[in-house]
């Protein structure tokens, strides 16, 4: 699925819809196909723009090795990979707010997380944490 960059617009109100996305999110436990790194990233997006990107992945997953297998049918090497191929990349340095990156994950593949100030909103296995900005690798402007 490719969805056109141009067709993603933020609200007026995003920065307020974004923060209180956080913070819901903040309360809810990882797990894969439900609150995981990439739909922790799509609902970002979602809660910014309105547009849903992960509708048609979301729920048909249990588990990482899961969703992995899925990506790589539907022709993507990873998650990162496919938000590459739904979202205009930037320079890392570059990425303001709101923006999707992509991190270091904990099991040594990519996570994706949410420009926030100086700081990244990523989601780990414990709940949301905050990295810094110098762990962006590739970053997406939503």
């Amino acid at each position: 699925m490719t969805v056109d960059p141009a067709g993603l617009v933020r609200r007026p109100d995003w920065r307020v819809r974004l923060a209180d996305y956080l913070a819901g999110v903040a309360r809810r436990p990882f797990r894969p196909g439900t609150m995981d790194c990439g739909l922790f990233a799509a609902g970002a997006v979602e809660a910014m723009t309105d547009a849903d990107l992960a509708a048609e992945w979301r729920g048909t997953y249990r588990t990482i090795s899961a969703a992995r297998e899925a990506l790589r049918g539907a022709g993507f090497t990873d998650h990162v990979a496919l938000v590459a191929s739904m979202l205009p990349e930037v320079v890392p340095a570059y990425a303001q707010a709101g923006d999707i990156v992509a991190l270091p994950g904990s099991d040594g593949g990519p996570a994706l997380g949410v420009v926030q100030g100086a700081s990244v909103y990523c989601l780990r296995p414990s709940g949301l944490a905050l990295v810094g900005r110098l762990h962006i690798e590739r970053a997406f402007k939503v």
